[in-house]
């Protein structure tokens, strides 16, 4: 649509300025609308500035080229585990894929720092999306079988037949590759796409917060906009905790919908948990391990060290503060 009205424009401005005794004049204005219309339709399209994989290769440990410090989406479902490093989704933006006979959508938008997984069933079926855009700055998806339009942030559908319509939430955990293996051993591990070699970013500024960019850079003080955040949304009520505080205190408990949760962060200050608790239970760390007042122990993907149930995973989200605050209107903090 802006293309259309600059193209109008242009055609106006050319039929009041345009010196029309030359015979070719009148060529210009169709021209630059045939231009305008070239890259706002085609070359300029979301999908086709940021291309969708051309194919996906996944590695054994034994095989895998990925550094371990990367930061990975990691999903496990029916005895597989897959890890999705976020170097490839942040270009790629979303990718279609199974997981133990399941197919998922694999989601991350850098520039509100949100990795999401979902089920890509529209209507009852699967179905394919492609990228078309960004909606307050979130990447913006579109399914091919309805041609509705799907906020990455939330799976809400915002335009299109299904409007008001929501994706099926998959669980997910955003941590290290490192982490992730320890936990998860027999993952198969993204590897990247040699035809997308030089759109991939070759630094870990991004991944570690030190980047500056306007767009996808991190603010160094808390409760800005860029600011990173963890927020989780148990019972449907959001709250966001703020990621300095966090790696200050490295335990948080708290209670979020009705549901007591304890928050926690390992000692890299880069992977963190939030898991449901007893109401009675306080936990304490010990390098990486979680504690309760009884001494049970706990690993960081909380799984028992001594023979208890396991801890209850909440599904949280490390993201820009400005993202949170938007998509979850009224949020706590």
């Amino acid at each position: 649509m802006v293309g259309e009205v600059i193209a109008v424009l242009f055609i106006l401005y050319g039929i009041i300025k345009f010196n029309w005794k030359s015979k070719f004049t009148w060529m210009i204005p169709i021209v630059i609308l045939a231009v305008v219309e070239y890259f706002a339709n085609f070359n300029m399209n979301a999908d086709h500035m940021f291309l969708y994989p051309s194919h996906l290769a996944f590695a054994d440990t034994a095989h895998n080229k990925i550094e371990l410090n990367r930061l990975v989406l990691g999903v496990h479902y029916n005895n597989e585990s897959k890890a999705y490093p976020i170097r490839f989704l942040g270009y790629h933006h979303h990718l279609i894929d199974t997981i133990g006979g399941k197919a998922i959508l694999v989601t991350y938008c850098t520039v509100c720092r949100t990795g999401r997984v979902y089920e890509p069933i529209v209507n009852h079926q699967a179905t394919s999306f492609r990228l078309v855009g960004m909606d307050h700055y979130n990447a913006m998806l579109e399914d091919h079988m309805t041609k509705s339009w799907w906020r990455q942030s939330t799976g809400e559908a915002i335009a299109g037949k299904l409007k008001n319509n929501v994706l099926p939430d998959f669980p997910f955990i955003q941590s290290t590759l490192k982490e992730w293996l320890m936990n998860h051993p027999d993952t198969k591990i993204l590897q990247i796409d040699s035809s997308h070699l030089e759109d991939y970013s070759k630094d870990l500024a991004y991944e570690s917060g030190t980047s500056r960019k306007q767009l996808t850079g991190t603010d160094s003080l808390s409760w800005h906009r860029k600011s990173w955040v963890v927020g989780i949304q148990p019972n449907g009520v959001a709250k966001a905790y703020d990621w300095i505080s966090l790696k200050h205190e490295n335990i948080i408990h708290d209670r979020v919908g009705g549901i007591p949760l304890v928050i926690a962060i390992q000692s890299d200050t880069v992977n963190f948990s939030v898991f449901k608790r007893n109401e009675s239970d306080t936990f304490h760390l010990h390098g990486d391990t979680l504690i309760d007042q009884k001494l049970n122990k706990y690993s960081m993907d909380g799984k028992s060290l001594n023979g208890q149930s396991n801890l209850l995973p909440i599904q949280a989200f490390q993201e820009f503060w400005h993202s949170w605050q938007f998509f979850h209107p009224g949020t706590l903090k």
